[in-house]
């Protein structure tokens, strides 16, 4: 994969301004990133079409201009109670009106006359065929890439405006009319006169953030109208707008999204066949942004892409280990991954595009989605319910008692089900009728995040019906739950595995399993850690726990032993005097089963080594934390095989005691 240049610049550029002949003329480019950054600042100072989202600055702006509202809000609700009362009569005349071919063109051609911010709507819906009939579906995709372009003299002049130069005299090769037009600007295929790199030349729409404020203000005023008047919502629909206001602000600055690329690439572009396109900062700039042009199909061009011999669905397992790793391990994710912004490159790369909307999610509700996902897959409702005051779903002075019975009846269809079985969508469904009957809110940063997954999962329903998100995130979420030395984690590790004080063997066999699948899981790296943790003070209730089981384990398995043996010696010599020794029990007999299983996937697993793992245990016994750890274990196995050994001679007198004659 390429390296992202520096951003830094030449001061100026010496490019051939004529085809066939050498032209001595000097273009100068803005020297640096930072100055290009305090100019635009400068540039917008206006209170409603700065850089960043300012709803203070907005709602002062057209709280003057009242007659411009009306005039958008009667743009707005003229067309859409038309095409609706359209609907409503074709329903009376028997049409199938999910079928109508006529009135998807028709819904598809008003949210893109309404605008960018309707637009978005359509393109969320065009990832949704759980949602969306197959003709509106087909319809909305056009709405990713297909809207009807703006003059190409407006975009040249943007160019020139925002570069420092003409396009013909940076781009050779550059296509006549835009390849792709989106929501927010369109895309022209291109090279660089200087080196000669393909290029794909990304140039804003007019007008935009014009567009964009005026429907942000009316539908925050909607929002904060409904939150008062409407005793159901209890959601903060003006902080949820507000989010994902300042999500498309950040969207309409191209240096924003080069930036946003870069960490990106930073964070993510080492993954397995994730590719991260790299950015031209030379010619980049507010409204112009000129990056690596990726060769590839859209990841729902499935015959095309397996036409190539490449499997699409793996592509959307490489992207679903993506999205957990934004999600859940650094944070910062991918807001808008549809199939647009997802391509299948020719050598069999998900390649990412499009870095405009992204997002970040803080370590408390990072841990919290993790700890959720666990307790749903393991139906532990009571702590579920606790997630979601840690994620600030609710309260903390919120009565769970009811709560916890509401939890189980949502997943009541999946009981006994496995985690293949569950379904992101419908989860997400089931638990919004339930936010409405008990005191639920939706905090801001929520909103995206399921944007985020159930678009994703949209994608991937469509290429298999049969793909379930949460059947490919457990294997990750079992690894990060074994090896994140987080004391959250590690907390929700010791609330997994021990129940009532006792020992889950089977919930341990269960997390290897799954935890093996993940790519980058290394069992000798999660041994090294488990040992290091053992030995810490934190681990402390789980060290003693542990030991008392495998000191039942052992004494198990010795009594399984002896019992074998003297049966078999019965049998053999025929000496009844011989005392049989009592077997495991059959709850024993089935924690060895368990220890037995886990041996053999430690020894099954894909970069497991026993004689590397026997030298790293040699190395870790000099580790002056894991030789207290071995005096720790070896004090208290000394004390329990004492107090056994105590206990039986008391019992065996006691018996001897009362079976000698009275008076002797």
């Amino acid at each position: 994969m390429k390296t992202v240049p520096p951003k830094s610049t030449p001061q100026e550029t010496k490019l051939v301004l004529a085809e066939n002949k050498v032209d001595t003329t000097t273009v100068e480019f803005p020297t640096t990133l930072e100055r290009r950054k305090s100019s635009l600042l400068e540039e917008t100072t206006s209170e409603h079409l700065g850089l960043r989202y300012d709803a203070s600055g907005i709602a002062a702006h057209y709280r003057k201009r009242p007659l411009q509202v009306l005039g958008r809000i009667f743009t707005v609700l003229a067309p859409a109670i038309s095409f609706a009362f359209g609907v409503w009569f074709d329903t009376k005349l028997g049409k199938k009106v999910k079928t109508d071919r006529r009135r998807a063109v028709q819904l598809r051609e008003l949210l893109t006359r309404l605008g960018p911010a309707y637009i978005k709507i359509g393109q969320a819906l065009s990832t949704r065929p759980d949602l969306v009939p197959p003709v509106y579906l087909e319809e909305f995709t056009q709405l990713q890439d297909k809207l009807p372009p703006f003059p190409n003299e407006l975009a040249y002049q943007f160019i020139e405006e925002e570069i420092g130069a003409r396009p013909e005299e940076i781009y050779t090769d550059l296509t006549p009319d835009p390849i792709a037009a989106a929501s927010l600007g369109q895309v022209y295929r291109g090279r660089l006169k200087s080196t000669g790199e393909e290029v794909a030349v990304k140039v804003q729409r007019p007008d935009l953030r014009e567009r964009i404020t005026i429907d942000l203000y009316i539908l925050r005023r909607v929002s904060a109208w409904g939150q008062k008047a409407l005793k159901q919502v209890r959601s903060d629909l003006v902080g949820i707008l507000d989010e994902l206001g300042e999500r498309i602000f950040e969207e309409m600055d191209y240096v924003n999204e080069g930036e946003n690329a870069e960490r990106f690439f930073e964070l993510y572009g080492h993954l397995k066949d994730v590719y991260v396109p790299k950015i031209y900062w030379e010619y980049t700039n507010r409204r112009v942004l000129t990056m690596e042009w990726i060769n590839g199909l859209k990841l729902t061009q499935v015959k095309e892409i397996a036409a190539l011999g490449i499997d699409a669905r793996y592509l959307v397992e490489v992207g679903v280990q993506c999205s957990l790793r934004q999600l859940l391990e650094h944070g910062f994710f991918h807001a808008d991954p549809h199939p647009g912004n997802l391509l299948a490159t020719y050598d069999g790369k998900l390649a990412y595009l499009d870095f405009g909307m992204m997002s970040e999610i803080q370590p408390p509700q990072r841990y919290g989605l993790i700890e959720a996902i666990v307790h749903v897959v393991n139906r532990d409702f009571d702590s579920l319910a606790s997630d979601y005051v840690k994620l600030d779903f609710l309260t903390a002075d919120v009565d769970l008692t009811p709560i916890i019975p509401a939890f189980a009846n949502v997943f009541a269809d999946a009981q006994g089900a496995s985690v293949a079985d569950l379904n992101i969508k419908t989860i997400t469904d089931d638990l919004s009728e339930l936010m409405y009957e008990y005191p639920f809110r939706v905090p801001p940063y929520y909103a995206l995040i399921i944007r985020s997954l159930v678009t994703l999962e949209g994608v991937a329903i469509y290429i298999d019906p049969n793909f379930k998100v949460l059947s490919e995130a457990y294997p990750y979420v079992s690894k990060r739950l074994l090896t994140d030395p987080s004391p959250e984690l590690r907390a929700s590790l010791k609330d997994l595995l021990f129940k009532d004080g006792r020992f889950r063997w089977n919930r341990l066999e269960n997390l290897l399993k799954n935890a093996r699948n993940s790519q980058d899981y290394d069992s000798s790296n999660a041994l090294d850690q488990g040992l290091e943790f053992l030995a810490s003070e934190r681990g402390a209730f789980i060290r003693i726990k542990l030991v008392d089981e495998l000191f039942k384990g052992v004494d198990a398995l010795s009594r399984n032993v002896m019992h074998n043996f003297t049966h078999l010696l019965r049998e053999r010599v025929g000496v009844t005097a011989i005392t049989e020794v009592p077997g495991a029990s059959s709850e024993e007999k089935e924690t060895l089963e368990h220890i037995k299983n886990i041996i053999k996937i430690l020894q099954e697993g894909g970069n497991f080594d026993l004689s590397k793992t026997i030298e790293q245990v040699s190395k870790l016994a000099v580790n002056p934390n894991v030789q207290t750890l071995g005096q720790k274990i070896g004090s208290q196995i000394a004390q329990k095989a004492a107090a056994r050994v105590l206990r039986e001679l008391l019992v065996t007198e006691e018996v001897e005691r009362k079976q000698l004659p009275a008076g002797s």
